[in-house]
């Protein structure tokens, strides 16, 4: 059975992650873990979706079965969890989210013992341990075997110490008026509460979760009531985080929108400048504008494109030395603060970079032009191999001859294909993509 997605385990809860699935997967998981087990412990945390309370337990169930003791930590942000699962020295860290995907799904993200995602090969191990009766069965304990669990509600002092240490200790956000969107998610606690802590000014949207409003017409994929904010409360600028806080995106002064690239682009540019930045360059993926690129060149800084996923992103900043890098979608990951992309820690990145060069945020977080691009999600009913597609080689040998950048690729978490293309053509990339969509609807869809 095919569990893992391009980040955990996703779907619909109650029917994909029912409860038995997700007591499983834990049981799963723990025999891995236990393979190179030092404490014997693990760290549960999660969002603010009410099927948490049901797969939390089961994931409880099936750990403390095979002999696992479990802290719980209730609601705290992705990043949280690898950062605490290190520093309380447990054998794993799981976080359950769906991350920015609307109350109805949910997912199991896990972590080892140093806060790191688990590579393709480990989660296939997970895999079959969960395929393998025979070995579920004789995991499960009995007596003074099986595990316990207990709840701490007193961590996020932890994280809150760590994000503060992630801001130049000279620089305060005094004087600084911030519109924080925390999506009813995962920070909307330590969301405001660094930022008052740190002295700014702090309007605060959509912090009141209730189970099923996370990511509703909220956070950083529904931006216009931040955008409203910002001008309306003459903010600085305005932050927008996911439903489990990995996410950031950034609204200006005026209300508009930075482009992750271009966020990407100003921070390497400023971490550069800082003398801050290592590696010689920076990583983004596939994803990721032509003109990130090229500006990237004009610093006589690289470029380096990994698969999407940041998890992927980590693993080329790891092997090139790099400790900067990031996601389109706004996970941005500042490596030597956080083991996983960080809405809040990125977004104080983005404050220190506003004050240090007092401009402001739509003066420095536009630091190049993009290239006309656009991306189409279209739902599809089955993931067919795109290779086998009759017709396609063709249509891509066209679109590279006209100069027209493409990328196409199913979704790790949803039955959608996503179609990119990007040229500085802007009507001949629009007229193309309407072909392509049309070829695709056809095979697909037909």
């Amino acid at each position: 059975m095919k569990l893992f997605g391009t980040d955990g385990v996703r779907g619909e809860a109650g029917s994909f992650l029912s409860a038995h699935v997700a007591m499983r997967i834990a049981m799963a998981a723990g025999i891995y873990f236990k393979k190179h087990s030092i404490t014997n412990k693990i760290l549960i945390g999660k969002d603010t979706r009410k099927s948490g309370y049901m797969i939390e337990n089961a994931i409880v169930s099936g750990l403390t079965a095979i002999g696992y003791d479990v802290i719980e930590i209730g609601p705290m942000p992705t990043p949280a969890i690898a950062y605490i699962t290190e520093n309380m020295r447990c054998d794993a860290g799981i976080m359950i989210s769906a991350s920015h995907n609307s109350y109805e799904d949910n997912g199991i993200k896990f972590f080892d013992r140093h806060g790191d995602k688990l590579s393709s090969d480990v989660e296939k191990e997970i895999e079959n341990i969960y395929e393998d009766d025979e070995t579920i069965a004789n995991a499960q304990l009995v007596g003074m075997g099986i595990g316990k669990a207990k709840r701490i509600d007193d961590v996020i002092g932890r994280y809150i110490v760590q994000l503060k240490n992630s801001f130049p200790r000279k620089l305060s956000l005094q004087g600084m008026r911030i519109v924080l969107d925390t999506a009813n998610g995962a920070a909307y606690k330590v969301g405001p509460t660094i930022l008052e802590e740190l002295g700014a000014d702090v309007i605060i949207l959509h912090n009141k979760p209730n189970g099923f409003n996370i990511n509703e017409d909220c956070g950083a994929l529904h931006t216009k009531s931040l955008q409203k904010s910002v001008v309306k409360y003459r903010a600085d600028l305005g932050i927008a985080l996911d439903g489990d806080a990995d996410r950031l995106v950034v609204v200006d002064e005026k209300g508009d929108l930075i482009d992750g690239d271009q966020l990407l682009g100003a921070l390497g540019s400023y971490l550069n400048d800082m003398g801050l930045l290592k590696g010689n360059g920076i990583v983004a993926t596939v994803m990721s504008n032509q003109g990130l690129d090229d500006f990237m060149k004009s610093k006589n800084l690289d470029l380096h494109r990994a698969d999407v996923g940041d998890k992927y992103v980590l693993a080329i900043m790891k092997k090139k030395g790099i400790n900067f890098g990031g996601e389109q979608s706004g996970h941005v990951i500042m490596h030597d603060y956080a083991k996983t992309g960080d809405g809040l820690v990125s977004a104080l990145q983005v404050l220190a970079l506003v004050i240090n060069t007092k401009k402001k945020a739509s003066e420095v977080l536009r630091p190049f032009v993009l290239y006309p691009q656009k991306l189409v999600n279209i739902n599809i009913k089955e993931k067919k191999d795109l290779e086998s597609i009759d017709g396609l080689a063709q249509r891509l040998d066209s679109l590279k001859k006209k100069n027209i950048r493409h990328l196409i690729r199913y979704s790790g978490t949803e039955n959608k294909l996503r179609v990119l293309l990007e040229a500085k053509d802007a009507k001949e990339m629009n007229k193309e993509m309407k072909k392509l969509l049309s070829f695709f609807e056809k095979v697909l869809n037909g």
